[in-house]
């Protein structure tokens, strides 16, 4: 379950009640969950707690569909879908692996993007795109000269801006949909200590030390 109260039906906003009605038409998203796409559908139902945040993401959302978009879609998706995995986040990742078909991507370029610094399914732009994609998300922001010039090669200035914001944009859906837990998201903690037998003793390098020639 997320981490934060979900908005039911009857106590919907303006924004929030169009968007169930276009996405659980005829439901309580809350007491019936589910979208048309497999996912619980909770991230609609969190952000619907404050108006105005929702409408944010929405423009957000909105902003990089829009037809005046001057960066190619496949080359977006590619980078947001890196920007999932290399996050983390399962939703992210998910959701735009079906986004990334839905633009052309073709199925061996999304099979590679777990590893696709070994991969030769990408083009030199393509590449260089995945480059920007990790120094943004794994290196905040630290980008290296070279990469950077490689994105100059092949994109203006225009698109590689809406290439940063998108990307960005996504590395923060996907950093608060693990915060909050939300879709996909919800995963408990794996990283816990695994209790020794009983009657073990609780150093196990203490033992190794003991080893050490004399």
């Amino acid at each position: 379950m997320p981490r934060l109260r979900q908005v039911a039906r009857r106590e919907a906003g303006i924004l929030a009640t169009r968007l169930y009605d276009l996405l659980f038409p005829g439901r309580d998203p809350v007491a019936e969950p589910g979208t048309s796409t497999g996912t619980p559908g909770n991230w609609w139902t969190v952000f619907a707690l404050v108006p105005d945040c929702l409408q944010h993401a929405v423009d957000g959302f909105r902003f990089y569909r829009d037809p005046a978009r001057k960066l190619d879609p496949a080359l977006r998706e590619l980078a947001q879908t890196r920007a999932g995995f290399a996050r983390g986040s399962q939703f992210v990742f998910s959701q735009h692996c079906k986004a990334a078909r839905s633009v052309g991507l073709a199925e061996d370029k999304i099979a590679a993007l777990p590893s696709w610094q070994l991969s030769d399914a990408y083009s030199p732009l393509e590449r260089a795109v995945l480059a920007y994609t990790d120094a943004l998300v794994l290196e905040g922001g630290r980008v290296q000269d070279a990469v950077f010039e490689a994105l100059q090669r092949s994109l203006s200035d225009e698109e590689i801006l809406e290439l940063t914001y998108i990307t960005a944009l996504y590395d923060m859906h996907a950093v608060m949909s693990r915060a909050l837990r939300l879709e996909y998201d919800d995963i408990a903690e794996r990283i816990l200590e695994i209790p020794a037998p009983a009657g073990a003793g609780q150093d196990a390098m203490g033992v190794v030390d003991t080893t050490r020639e004399q």
